[in-house]
């Protein structure tokens, strides 16, 4: 759907300018977009590259598995199918360490590692389980408590205080950790009284 939102607007936009005069401001635009991407996404490797080392070095040094210990309760509580299964209670953990440090995109390929191990246990193929549910809602919530993508961008952005996002997006985030869980606990509770 979006491959065709996309090119519309960008030709509405072309169009508009074409026809209002504004064909010289358009050319600007282009050029100092083509610019600002360009930086950002600088900032965001280098910013990425940072908190990805500093992964590697947590694993190394255990931090990751006492991490894992700490989420655990949590894991087996909103993920009972997976209860007896470490294999896939650890790419959870990773999974959900990631989003923690606001590390969407190294979140990104471990959520999406999480989702191929369940649908291996998955008996219907063509429908999600309710822990594959579960983890895509918590994934969508995204609970940050170090908000790094947000952080770059401000930072990007020449703002002058880039960490002062951070106690509204530990708000917003948790919150919607709390109601996606909530939610889903109550969908999932109707679905099996309807199964009965």
């Amino acid at each position: 759907m979006l491959n065709i939102i996309w090119p519309v607007f960008i030709l509405i936009s072309i169009l508009y300018a074409l026809f209002s005069g504004n064909i010289e401001n358009l050319n600007d635009s282009i050029f100092e977009s083509a610019k600002s991407s360009v930086e950002l996404t600088i900032t965001f490797f280098s910013t990425i590259c940072l908190w990805t080392g500093i992964m590697k070095i947590a694993q190394k040094t255990k931090i990751i598995d006492y991490l894992s210990r700490i989420l655990r309760p949590i894991i087996n509580l909103l993920f009972p199918e997976y209860k007896d299964n470490e294999d896939v209670k650890q790419e959870i953990s990773m999974n959900m360490i990631a989003n923690i440090l606001g590390l969407g995109n190294a979140a990104t390929p471990l959520g999406l590692k999480v989702m191929k191990s369940m649908q291996k246990n998955n008996k219907n193929k063509k429908i999600v389980t309710n822990s594959m549910a579960m983890f895509i809602v918590i994934n969508t919530a995204s609970l940050q408590i170090i908000p790094t993508t947000v952080m770059a961008i401000r930072n990007s952005l020449n703002s002058e205080n880039p960490t002062k996002i951070i106690i509204p997006v530990w708000f917003a985030t948790i919150s919607a950790f709390i109601a996606v869980i909530i939610v889903t606990k109550l969908f999932i509770m109707i679905d099996k009284r309807k199964g009965k």
